[in-house]
């Protein structure tokens, strides 16, 4: 794993008693820089997995247990790969979204100095995971077209709870999982160190996010708290469903019409993403945002 490092300079003492305030001491005493604590000279080791084998979309299926061992670790690679890219497509969508937030407001308050230290955080991240797929041996996947343009118009349009806690669902959906990956010794290990860094990083940015989220929502009336909750919902299914490329299975070797088929009623997977997301299910409903229009987008993502 990688070791901490401090990124402490000049007037980074004790700061106030917020959320942001605390968030800043805790970012200058531990923070990563990905570029020299990750092991990037090393040449990949294919006798490893690339993610948890557990968390893989075929992983329980017919089709995986007539896959080999090589083949079984060839698609946990690409599939890390493709949850990366995804996670580089929505940190550029969550950085338009805090820049748009803060603009124009006091640069000296603790909250648009956390928000600048998350967005230099997630311009990390997304070199990070770049060079990681890239490792893994793997292409830049991409969203769907469809799924690229709803990201265009929500990073335009988003604002408030409807910004911070759809920021929330993304950050808490990979948590969980990388979670598991970093602690896991079949994964490769430089995938590891990079799921310990996003992990520590990304608790500070959910703690912002879940403020942020409360205290948006103390001043949204009625109708702005059931329009944002569908929002949020069909951001989080657009999020989820984009994790993991079709593309994956053909560069994986496999037959990606079966894959696919076979991914898609997989249970087990629907299980563990359920499981990785029922603390934030319990946020949104202590928020008010679990309405029914909702539910339904959470379900067809296989989140509740």
């Amino acid at each position: 794993m990688a070791s901490s490092t401090a990124r402490a300079g000049a007037g980074t003492g004790t700061r106030g008693t917020g959320v942001a305030g605390r968030l800043l001491d805790s970012s200058a005493k531990l923070s990563y820089d990905p570029l020299t604590e990750v092991d990037w000279d090393t040449p990949l080791d294919k006798d490893f997995h690339g993610a948890s084998p557990e968390w893989s979309t075929l992983f329980g299926t017919a089709y995986w247990n007539e896959l080999t061992d090589a083949q079984r670790k060839e698609l946990t690679r690409q599939e890390a790969a493709s949850v990366a890219s995804t996670g580089i497509w929505f940190e550029m969508i969550l950085q338009q979204l805090i820049l748009r937030d803060i603009y124009a407001k006091d640069p000296g308050d603790e909250t648009v100095q956390w928000a600048l230290t998350e967005i230099a955080d997630e311009c990390r991240h997304s070199i990070m995971f770049a060079r990681g797929a890239r490792k893994l041996g793997a292409p830049a996947y991409r969203p769907r077209r469809a799924a690229v343009e709803l990201g265009r118009a929500f990073k335009t349009l988003a604002f408030g709870e409807a910004a911070y806690a759809a920021i929330l669902v993304a950050e808490e959906v990979l948590d969980v999982m990388q979670r598991d990956w970093m602690r896991d010794e079949r994964v490769v290990p430089f995938v590891r160190t990079i799921n310990n860094i996003h992990v520590v990083e990304e608790s500070r940015h959910m703690k912002f996010a879940r403020d942020e989220t409360r205290k948006r929502l103390a001043g949204a009336g009625r109708v702005r708290r059931r329009i944002h909750a569908l929002v949020i919902a069909v951001a989080a299914h657009v999020i989820v469903t984009s994790m993991v490329s079709r593309d994956v299975y053909a560069n994986a070797g496999l037959d990606p019409e079966r894959a696919l088929a076979e991914a898609r009623d997989n249970e087990h997977h629907k299980a563990m993403l359920r499981s990785s997301c029922s603390g934030l299910m319990e946020f949104l409903a202590s928020a008010g945002l679990l309405t029914k229009p909702a539910l339904a987008f959470y379900r067809r993502a296989h989140l509740i």
